[in-house]
Protein backbone atom coordinates (compact mmCIF):
# COMPACT_ATOMS: atom_id res chain seq x y z
CA UNK A 1 0.00 0.00 0.00
CA UNK A 2 1.53 3.28 -1.18
CA UNK A 3 2.15 5.87 1.66
CA UNK A 4 -0.44 8.49 1.50
CA UNK A 5 0.49 12.34 1.14
CA UNK A 6 -0.58 14.68 3.75
CA UNK A 7 -3.60 17.11 1.96
CA UNK A 8 -4.08 20.25 3.73
CA UNK A 9 -7.00 21.02 1.60
CA UNK A 10 -5.55 24.80 1.49
CA UNK A 11 -5.87 25.50 -1.96
CA UNK A 12 -6.66 28.78 -3.08
CA UNK A 13 -6.51 29.44 0.91
CA UNK A 14 -4.16 32.18 2.58
CA UNK A 15 -3.11 32.52 6.45
CA UNK A 16 -5.67 35.16 8.36
CA UNK A 17 -3.17 37.05 9.17
CA UNK A 18 1.27 37.54 9.05
CA UNK A 19 1.05 35.92 12.13
CA UNK A 20 -1.19 32.60 11.64
CA UNK A 21 1.17 32.33 7.98
CA UNK A 22 4.40 32.52 10.23
CA UNK A 23 3.19 30.48 13.32
CA UNK A 24 1.66 27.80 10.48
CA UNK A 25 5.26 27.59 8.20
CA UNK A 26 7.22 26.89 11.46
CA UNK A 27 5.08 24.29 12.88
CA UNK A 28 3.53 22.92 9.96
CA UNK A 29 5.02 23.92 6.93
CA UNK A 30 8.48 23.73 7.22
CA UNK A 31 8.30 20.08 7.90
CA UNK A 32 5.18 19.22 5.93
CA UNK A 33 6.80 16.56 3.76
CA UNK A 34 7.99 14.58 7.12
CA UNK A 35 4.04 14.62 8.45
CA UNK A 36 2.63 11.25 7.84
CA UNK A 37 -1.62 11.46 7.95
CA UNK A 38 -2.74 8.52 10.34
CA UNK A 39 -6.08 9.90 10.78
CA UNK A 40 -7.92 12.76 9.46
CA UNK A 41 -11.62 14.08 9.18
CA UNK A 42 -13.04 16.99 7.03
CA UNK A 43 -16.54 18.55 8.35
CA UNK A 44 -19.04 18.46 5.06
CA UNK A 45 -19.09 22.29 5.22
CA UNK A 46 -15.08 22.83 4.34
CA UNK A 47 -14.89 24.48 7.27
CA UNK A 48 -13.00 22.02 9.50
CA UNK A 49 -10.19 19.86 9.24
CA UNK A 50 -8.66 17.33 11.82
CA UNK A 51 -5.38 15.35 11.97
CA UNK A 52 -3.52 13.57 13.39
CA UNK A 53 0.26 13.38 12.27
CA UNK A 54 3.04 11.17 12.63
CA UNK A 55 6.25 13.78 12.42
CA UNK A 56 8.85 11.20 11.34
CA UNK A 57 11.59 14.40 11.48
CA UNK A 58 11.30 14.08 15.76
CA UNK A 59 13.23 10.99 15.63
CA UNK A 60 16.34 13.06 14.48
CA UNK A 61 15.41 16.17 16.69
CA UNK A 62 16.42 16.03 20.45
CA UNK A 63 16.37 12.46 22.28
CA UNK A 64 12.53 11.85 23.83
CA UNK A 65 10.95 14.41 21.74
CA UNK A 66 7.22 13.07 21.24
CA UNK A 67 6.36 12.46 17.52
CA UNK A 68 2.52 12.91 17.43
CA UNK A 69 1.15 15.95 15.87
CA UNK A 70 -2.42 16.88 16.42
CA UNK A 71 -4.12 19.32 13.96
CA UNK A 72 -7.00 21.10 13.50
CA UNK A 73 -7.64 23.73 10.49
CA UNK A 74 -10.28 26.20 10.43
CA UNK A 75 -11.69 27.88 7.38
CA UNK A 76 -13.62 30.53 6.44
CA UNK A 77 -14.71 29.50 3.15
CA UNK A 78 -15.73 33.20 1.98
CA UNK A 79 -12.85 34.90 2.70
CA UNK A 80 -10.44 32.23 1.79
CA UNK A 81 -8.82 31.98 4.82
CA UNK A 82 -6.96 29.55 7.50
CA UNK A 83 -6.20 29.76 10.90
CA UNK A 84 -4.65 26.98 12.99
CA UNK A 85 -4.65 24.81 16.36
CA UNK A 86 -1.88 22.64 16.64
CA UNK A 87 -0.13 20.51 19.78
CA UNK A 88 2.82 18.06 19.44
CA UNK A 89 1.60 14.91 21.86
CA UNK A 90 3.18 11.57 22.33
CA UNK A 91 0.34 9.00 21.92
CA UNK A 92 -2.24 9.24 19.02
CA UNK A 93 -4.78 8.83 21.39
CA UNK A 94 -3.84 11.92 22.91
CA UNK A 95 -4.03 13.96 20.01
CA UNK A 96 -7.63 12.39 18.98
CA UNK A 97 -8.82 13.34 22.39
CA UNK A 98 -7.26 16.72 21.64
CA UNK A 99 -9.23 17.05 18.35
CA UNK A 100 -12.37 15.18 20.21
CA UNK A 101 -12.74 18.44 22.68
CA UNK A 102 -11.96 20.57 19.73
CA UNK A 103 -15.23 19.74 17.90
CA UNK A 104 -14.21 16.15 16.03
CA UNK A 105 -16.61 14.02 15.80
CA UNK A 106 -15.37 10.73 17.93
CA UNK A 107 -16.03 7.98 15.53
CA UNK A 108 -14.67 10.14 12.48
CA UNK A 109 -10.77 10.71 13.64
CA UNK A 110 -9.94 6.37 14.10
CA UNK A 111 -6.46 5.71 13.41
CA UNK A 112 -5.91 4.21 9.34
CA UNK A 113 -4.71 0.44 10.56
CA UNK A 114 -2.64 0.26 7.58
CA UNK A 115 -0.20 2.57 8.62
CA UNK A 116 1.03 1.96 12.95
CA UNK A 117 1.05 -0.98 15.14
CA UNK A 118 -1.95 -2.69 15.83
CA UNK A 119 -3.11 -3.26 19.48
CA UNK A 120 -1.78 -6.31 20.64
CA UNK A 121 -4.56 -7.31 23.08
CA UNK A 122 -8.24 -5.81 24.62
CA UNK A 123 -6.44 -4.11 27.26
CA UNK A 124 -4.44 -1.59 24.89
CA UNK A 125 -7.93 -1.08 23.29
CA UNK A 126 -9.80 -0.01 26.24
CA UNK A 127 -6.53 2.19 27.75
CA UNK A 128 -6.56 3.85 24.16
CA UNK A 129 -10.80 5.08 24.12
CA UNK A 130 -10.59 5.82 27.76
CA UNK A 131 -7.69 8.35 26.69
CA UNK A 132 -9.12 9.58 23.57
CA UNK A 133 -12.89 10.01 25.76
CA UNK A 134 -11.60 11.24 28.61
CA UNK A 135 -8.10 12.40 28.36
CA UNK A 136 -8.81 15.94 29.62
CA UNK A 137 -9.86 14.45 33.26
CA UNK A 138 -5.57 14.60 33.43
CA UNK A 139 -2.93 16.96 32.35
CA UNK A 140 0.03 15.91 30.01
CA UNK A 141 3.22 16.54 32.62
CA UNK A 142 6.15 14.69 30.90
CA UNK A 143 7.21 12.15 27.96
CA UNK A 144 9.84 10.25 26.35
CA UNK A 145 9.62 8.38 23.07
CA UNK A 146 12.53 6.02 22.35
CA UNK A 147 11.99 4.24 18.70
CA UNK A 148 14.86 2.13 18.88
CA UNK A 149 13.54 -1.37 17.01
CA UNK A 150 15.28 -3.26 20.00
CA UNK A 151 13.38 -1.35 22.59
CA UNK A 152 10.47 0.84 21.40
CA UNK A 153 8.94 2.45 23.84
CA UNK A 154 7.16 6.03 25.28
CA UNK A 155 6.41 6.77 28.53
CA UNK A 156 4.10 9.51 29.64
CA UNK A 157 3.55 10.98 32.89
CA UNK A 158 -0.20 12.43 33.69
CA UNK A 159 -1.27 14.66 36.50
CA UNK A 160 -4.50 13.96 37.38
CA UNK A 161 -6.96 17.44 37.42
CA UNK A 162 -8.93 16.65 40.30
CA UNK A 163 -6.63 16.85 43.24
CA UNK A 164 -9.13 14.45 45.18
CA UNK A 165 -8.06 11.68 42.70
CA UNK A 166 -6.80 8.39 43.84
CA UNK A 167 -3.20 7.73 42.42
CA UNK A 168 -3.12 11.41 41.37
CA UNK A 169 -0.47 10.94 38.95
CA UNK A 170 -0.28 8.11 36.41
CA UNK A 171 2.52 6.41 33.95
CA UNK A 172 0.93 5.63 30.32
CA UNK A 173 3.65 3.10 29.00
CA UNK A 174 3.31 2.39 25.06
CA UNK A 175 5.54 -0.70 24.04
CA UNK A 176 5.98 -1.65 20.07
CA UNK A 177 7.03 -5.07 19.39
CA UNK A 178 8.12 -4.74 15.87
CA UNK A 179 8.56 -8.56 15.17
CA UNK A 180 4.99 -8.96 14.99
CA UNK A 181 3.86 -4.92 14.62
CA UNK A 182 2.05 -4.61 17.76
CA UNK A 183 1.58 -2.30 20.46
CA UNK A 184 0.78 -2.38 24.15
CA UNK A 185 -0.56 0.26 26.21
CA UNK A 186 -0.04 0.32 30.10
CA UNK A 187 -0.96 2.28 32.89
CA UNK A 188 -0.01 2.70 36.60
CA UNK A 189 -0.51 4.85 39.26
CA UNK A 190 1.63 6.96 41.83
CA UNK A 191 1.41 9.07 44.84
CA UNK A 192 3.92 11.65 44.07
CA UNK A 193 5.03 13.49 41.19
CA UNK A 194 8.77 11.95 41.89
CA UNK A 195 7.06 8.60 42.22
CA UNK A 196 6.19 8.62 38.80
CA UNK A 197 8.97 10.43 37.06
CA UNK A 198 11.63 8.03 38.53
CA UNK A 199 9.54 5.42 37.12
CA UNK A 200 9.71 6.64 33.61
CA UNK A 201 13.34 7.23 34.14
CA UNK A 202 13.67 3.79 35.12
CA UNK A 203 11.80 1.86 32.73
CA UNK A 204 14.18 4.35 29.46
CA UNK A 205 16.84 2.82 31.86
CA UNK A 206 15.35 -0.41 31.31
CA UNK A 207 15.69 -1.01 35.26
CA UNK A 208 12.19 -0.19 36.10
CA UNK A 209 9.85 -3.12 37.87
CA UNK A 210 6.14 -3.80 37.37
CA UNK A 211 3.87 -0.86 36.94
CA UNK A 212 1.94 0.03 40.38
CA UNK A 213 -1.55 -0.22 39.71
CA UNK A 214 -4.02 2.15 39.90
CA UNK A 215 -6.86 1.80 41.77
CA UNK A 216 -9.79 2.32 41.14
CA UNK A 217 -9.23 0.83 37.61
CA UNK A 218 -11.52 2.75 35.86
CA UNK A 219 -9.08 5.85 36.39
CA UNK A 220 -10.31 8.05 33.40
CA UNK A 221 -14.10 7.51 34.45
CA UNK A 222 -15.04 11.33 34.46
CA UNK A 223 -17.71 11.41 37.25
CA UNK A 224 -21.07 12.30 35.74
CA UNK A 225 -21.76 15.73 36.49
CA UNK A 226 -18.49 16.89 36.41
CA UNK A 227 -17.73 19.71 33.38
CA UNK A 228 -14.82 19.26 31.32
CA UNK A 229 -11.67 21.61 31.54
CA UNK A 230 -9.07 22.33 29.46
CA UNK A 231 -6.22 20.27 29.73
CA UNK A 232 -3.16 22.15 31.03
CA UNK A 233 0.54 21.76 31.47
CA UNK A 234 1.29 20.48 35.15
CA UNK A 235 4.72 21.83 36.93
CA UNK A 236 7.23 19.76 36.61
CA UNK A 237 10.75 18.78 34.28
CA UNK A 238 10.96 19.65 31.41
CA UNK A 239 11.93 17.50 28.43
Amino acid sequence: MPTPELDLHLDGFEAADPQTERAFWITIGVCQDELLPLAEHHSPSGTNSFYVLHDSAATWGHPGDPQIVALHLQRDVTAKTFRFEAKTLPLASMAQSWLIHRGCPATAIDLNPDLGPAPADEATRALELRLMGDGDHFAYGYSYTRDDPNDWVTVVALRAMDERAPSPFRVVVEEVDTETWTHTLREGGFATVEEALQWCDERIAGTAGPLPPVRPATSFTRPAARPMAPAARPPGRSR
